[in-house]
């Protein structure tokens, strides 16, 4: 079986293309199912942000993998297949690792180095391990792209250097880094209350905005985000904010009131409509800013050609980001000597996961040969007991452990050099070697990974 990784994003497809395809939340479990009920595949996990959609998965036929992936990604977004191929990118194998790698530390990111895409692996990881899609393979991956991601961020200067796409938006907003002179004394509206809208909620709040509503489908996580900001400790209570949740129907009127205008929500359609927005601004003197930060769009475009109103979008940032090639956005820029010291990284790290991946691969084959041996020697040592019955329990035991050391030194040296061969580059076919030499059972080596995987799944669960 081999890793597999079929996906589009910022960079390789129309924020347009992106938004057509975006998965809904609850639409990520039936994916993962239908990949894993597919031929090709044994195991899968969906990273779904608002700039990626990607689909890992363990194949055993890399052409068919491709096709299958390729089409159930078509089927459950909303974009066909036609549409979707000529931007969809493939990663098999070392190239599929290395991507998850560079991903996990911010070098594939809209803005360079920021590290939330962390917390959307976790969250990846989590649902593919909630629908029992993620085996012993992609397990080992993702966990080790969140350790992967972590150590760029605590080794590199890459972490003070990247900033999260919630900072990016407001600052496009802003016109620029200083946030906390442009938000200072506004009123704020947040719709929301997932981990993107807290973010951006405490952003505003410790940036100082003088009010804060923030509206949810479910009331009680609005509420609960309003606690957090303002209990004692929280970033609002020094600054003597005001801060409430309010209901989703209440969001056309606090529209009136709000200067600037949050939104992140898995919704289907447009939460907010340009009629909506003009209507908003109908009289008022002061503008209005929004930062719309899902996919697909919570904001109708049409609100970049309503006077007064100063739109921020997924298609706008994507735009800013690649404004000037090899440039800094704004002020996330790290410097070249961390980006440098980041691949350097990932580079190491691949390395070390598919040596640990390939010797992992020799083990049931290791694990039989010696089961075989053991067979051997139990086989041999009961035909010496009948040919020989006046043994006492003393001289068979002599015996049996004298056999058994013999040929534990015989397997020892080949065994542990086989896996290190196993581990280097091309030693994937050391186990067909192993198996041919020694006429192992394949069905004997399927049962050692069989054990293994059930093994893993315990440990899960």
């Amino acid at each position: 079986m081999s890793l597999l990784v079929v996906g589009l994003s910022h960079r390789s497809a129309p924020v347009s293309v992106l938004e057509r395809a975006a998965l809904a939340p609850e639409g990520r479990g039936k994916l993962l199912q239908d990949v894993v009920s597919a031929e090709p595949a044994t195991e899968a996990a969906v990273l779904s942000t608002c700039n990626r959609i990607e689909l890992y998965a363990d194949v055993d036929k890399f052409h068919a993998g491709v096709a299958e992936l390729s089409t159930l990604l078509a089927r459950h977004g909303g974009a066909g297949l036609e549409e979707l191929t000529p931007y969809l990118y493939v990663h098999y194998e070392d190239r599929a690792v290395h991507h998850l790698f560079s991903v996990a530390c911010g070098l594939d990111s809209m803005v360079v180095g920021e590290g939330q895409i962390l917390g959307q692996i976790k969250d990846a990881l989590a649902v593919a391990q909630e629908q029992h899609t993620a085996g012993r393979l992609l397990n080992d991956l993702f966990q080790q792209a969140l350790r992967v991601g972590k150590r760029a961020h605590s080794e590199t200067g890459i972490d003070k250097a990247g900033q999260s796409l919630v900072t990016f938006g407001l600052e496009q907003l802003a016109g620029g880094p200083d946030v906390a002179d442009w938000a200072r004394g506004k009123r704020a509206l947040v719709i929301g209350a997932g981990s993107m809208s807290s973010l951006a909620a405490t952003t505003l709040v410790r940036s100082g905005v003088g009010e804060l509503a923030v509206a949810n489908r479910t009331p009680a996580r609005a509420q609960r985000l309003v606690q957090i900001l303002t209990e004692p400790g929280g970033p609002g209570a020094a600054t003597g904010l005001t801060a409430r949740a309010v209901a989703m129907d209440a969001v056309a009127a606090e529209l009136a009131r709000a200067e600037i205008v949050v939104s992140c929500t898995g919704a289907a359609g447009l939460l907010l409509t340009g009629e909506q927005i003009a209507a908003a601004l109908a009289g008022r003197t002061d503008r209005m800013w929004l930062l719309d930060l899902a996919m697909p769009r919570d904001i109708d475009a049409a609100v970049h050609r309503i006077d007064g109103a100063r739109l921020v979008d997924i298609e706008s940032l994507a735009d800013a980001s690649a404004a000037a090639p090899g440039e800094p956005a704004v002020s996330a820029g790290p410097v070249a000597a961390d980006v440098d010291a980041v691949r350097a990284i990932v580079a190491e790290e691949v390395a070390a996961f598919g040596a640990a991946q390939r010797a992992a691969h020799i083990t049931p084959t290791v694990v039989a040969l010696r089961t075989m041996a053991a067979d051997v020697v139990s086989s041999e040592i009961a035909r010496l007991e009948g040919r020989l019955p006046a043994l006492d329990d003393k001289q068979r035991a002599e015996i049996t452990q004298t056999v058994r050391r013999v040929v534990d030194k015989l397997l020892h040296a080949p065994t542990v050099r086989v896996k290190q061969l196993a581990s280097e580059p091309g030693g994937a076919g050391y186990a067909d070697a192993l198996r041919e030499l020694f006429d192992l059972d394949p069905q004997t080596v399927a049962a050692v990974s069989r054990a293994d995987r059930h093994d893993a799944a315990q440990e899960r669960a």
